[in-house]
């Protein structure tokens, strides 16, 4: 992979110190993108990332820390993923109403381009992972809200539907990428993940795609 892009936007990346949305930052920071991250902790992503980040701390739950994370940056990379089966962590205010938060703060900064990491099998609401909370549910609403909002003119969007993740080195693996929802398991490293959300940004075959994949 070429590793040299002249995309020089600021990009916020949300979820930014979990264990995918740590490989976006560093995806982002080999390429040489300014990176933004929001985070609940500002201790926590400094730790992680140094001064190589600009850090707005707040919760993807307070719309004045996603007004202020949003503004500014061309694009955004959400990552926020679910921790808890009810209350503040849950996929019901995490992965639908933090995502669809994100989602309409960033359109009204301006924001042009929103990778999105959901995840394979969104639209089978009988999968066993409904059990934690409805996740998929929950995720596969927060891509409904995307594709309505940011698949306009000026706008665009990619939804990544990753299988199990891993953890590992990026562009060590064959992937399969499908569009649709047919693809029912597969594994993915989570650095691959980040890897094509990051490409995203500057790859317009990208743009305005649900792309699933697994090995």
């Amino acid at each position: 992979m070429d590793d040299k892009t002249e995309y020089g936007k600021k990009v916020l990346v949300a979820g930014a110190t979990g264990k995918t949305g740590s490989w976006v930052v560093r995806r982002l920071l080999h390429y040489k993108v300014p990176v933004r991250v929001l985070a609940r902790s500002e201790q926590k992503a400094r730790e992680m990332f140094g001064d190589t980040v600009e850090v707005v701390e707040g919760k993807i739950q307070d719309p004045e820390a996603v007004r202020r994370a949003v503004s500014g940056c061309d694009a955004v990379i959400s990552a926020l993923g679910s921790s808890a089966v009810s209350g503040e962590a849950s996929p019901s205010e995490v992965d639908r109403d933090g995502a669809i938060r994100l989602i309409d703060e960033a359109a009204k900064a301006g924001v042009r381009h929103i990778a999105m990491v959901s995840s394979l099998a969104v639209t089978k609401w009988f999968h066993p992972l409904n059990l934690f909370g409805g996740v998929l549910t929950m995720k596969h609403a927060a891509e409904e809200h995307l594709r309505k909002v940011f698949a306009t003119d000026g706008r665009s969007y990619t939804i990544i539907r990753p299988g199990g993740l891993r953890d590992g080195e990026p562009l060590q693996h064959r992937l399969h990428v499908d569009q649709g929802d047919r693809l029912w398991n597969g594994w993915m490293n989570r650095s691959d993940v980040a890897e094509l959300a990051v490409l995203s940004l500057w790859i317009d075959k990208a743009k305005n795609k649900d792309l699933r994949g697994g090995d």
